[in-house]
């Protein structure tokens, strides 16, 4: 699905001395991409790449690839039709606690980028904060409430269980289904009357 694994974008930003991790990281580009599908790539390595940092050649081209080639997997598969996209979580044999945190921070990133495209004056989305956009539909509403409760969620420190697994595979599968919701609410909704007329 992806050209990227988690780890290997993790590595990217930590060897850039990005401050956010590689789930909020994609989180971001998703939550722009439901509301602008050409959103370009270099507004997300504007966004990710700290502006206080100097970096050697080498690893600026690496990183540069490496969100390239993200950007556009994502793009492809969340504009396509086989609902293949999924969000950039670590591997099923990291620990559940890694993976509870990793899907807590893409909801947040996802939650920061949605807002930064419905309203890209305002001063930046808190972590686990909503958006708060004018007339968003329902079903898209809900889901961004659903993903601050997400985002403000913390692994428990007792030892995982086989219920634990189950919970969190839905809740990868509800975030899967969701951004596909989101997307298509945002879009068709872009496409109203209403909304064309308010670009003129």
């Amino acid at each position: 699905m992806f050209s990227i694994t988690f780890t290997q974008a993790a590595d990217t930003l930590s060897a850039a001395q990005c401050v956010v991790s590689g789930a909020e990281a994609h989180g971001c580009l998703c939550g722009t991409i439901c509301v602008s599908e050409q959103y370009p790539l270099q507004s997300w390595i504007d966004e990710v790449l700290p502006d206080d940092v100097e970096i050697d050649i080498e690893t600026e081209q690496s990183f540069r690839k490496t969100l390239q080639l993200l950007h556009q997997d994502t793009v492809r598969t969340l504009l396509g039709d086989d609902m293949e996209f999924s969000p950039l979580l670590p591997d099923d044999d990291a620990p559940l606690a890694a993976r509870a945190t990793a899907l807590a921070q893409w909801c947040q990133g996802f939650l920061y980028g949605f807002g930064l495209a419905t309203a890209p004056a305002r001063s930046r989305v808190h972590p686990g904060e909503l958006p708060q956009a004018k007339e968003l539909p329902e079903e898209v509403d809900e889901v961004l409430r659903d993903f601050a409760q997400i985002a403000r969620a913390s692994p428990g420190e007792s030892e995982p269980t086989e219920e634990d697994e189950v919970d969190y595979a839905e809740l990868v599968e509800y975030i899967r289904v969701s951004v596909h919701l989101v997307h298509y609410e945002m879009q068709k909704s872009s496409r109203t009357p209403e909304a064309i007329a308010n670009r003129h």
